[in-house]
């Protein structure tokens, strides 16, 4: 189905049969129910442009705190809307009495879904894969700093006693710096837990809207076939007419040369038969 072939069908009015029958009217809790997981879903795409800057910022000088809490909060609302939405659609899928129209928007909005959840999944395995470097790279700078100070440990001869207490102080500001890596190392591996728990999550309902696509494609296809017909109709119909219209204009070109033709002999006859 083409993307002209779609405008047309989207074009049309969603009601099929007489407006003021109520039994054949489109049902408006389901248009404003999908109104409403629509605008929900421009919603988690405006989170996705966001939450993609964001992310592009970890791992390079301009990370801070504060960047990764915006990430961390942009993947927990995006993911929760994500479920909520899909929860959404799994009851549209279920929808009874549903007109061509209505089945259109309802395959719409399920590809729309899928499209917007497969991009934030792809956010989801970077900003995976870039926290995975940040907290493999505290760790290796913890441990550079253990090793460090364990070969200092060793000195045991009075010289090198001297020379320990001396460092003492350096080590002792040093440990701050420690326990910061340390509280970072855990706060980073508890925000790989909770990406991992909902990238888990949002795969099963991508498996689940997949499935519902696939479902839907038929009909769509239906639907698509439907409005390819009525347009080659449409066309065939549209020239039909032309052609009628220009015979009749021609009809009405010879009528006015005979009618034209009959009042000069008319008058031919009248003149003679005076004169005469």
């Amino acid at each position: 189905m083409s993307f002209q072939d779609t405008s047309n069908l989207e074009s049309q009015p969603t009601t099929w049969r007489r407006a003021d029958d109520p039994e054949y009217a489109d049902d408006p809790d389901f248009n404003a129910y999908t109104a409403a997981l629509s605008d929900k879903l421009f919603s988690l795409t405006a989170n996705i442009s966001r939450l993609n800057n964001q992310i592009a910022l970890l791992g390079t000088k301009r990370e801070t705190d504060r960047v990764r809490e915006r990430v961390q909060d942009l993947l927990s609302e995006t993911g929760d809307g994500f479920k909520e939405v899909g929860e959404g659609l799994k009851k549209v899928q279920v929808w009874h009495d549903l007109g061509p129209s209505q089945k259109y928007t309802q395959g719409k909005l399920n590809q729309e879904f899928k499209a917007s959840l497969g991009e934030f999944q792809g956010l989801q395995r970077r900003a995976l894969e870039k926290q995975r470097a940040g907290a493999s790279a505290a760790k290796a700078a913890l441990d550079e700093h253990d090793g460090g100070e364990g070969g200092g440990a060793s000195a045991t001869t009075d010289e090198g006693r001297q020379q320990l207490l001396q460092e003492q102080q350096p080590r002792l500001a040093n440990q701050d710096e420690v326990e910061f890596q340390e509280s970072l190392i855990i706060e980073r591996e508890s925000e790989i837990r909770n990406i991992e728990q909902s990238v888990g999550e949002l795969n099963e309902l991508f498996r689940d809207v997949a499935h519902m696509v696939h479902e839907q494609g038929a009909s769509l296809d239906v639907i698509g076939e439907n409005v390819t017909q009525t347009r080659d109709d449409t066309r065939d119909a549209d020239g039909q007419l032309r052609t009628a219209s220009r015979h009749q204009r021609a009809a009405r070109g010879k009528a006015c040369c005979l009618l034209v033709i009959l009042v000069v002999v008319l008058t031919v006859i009248i003149l003679a038969a005076v004169l005469g």
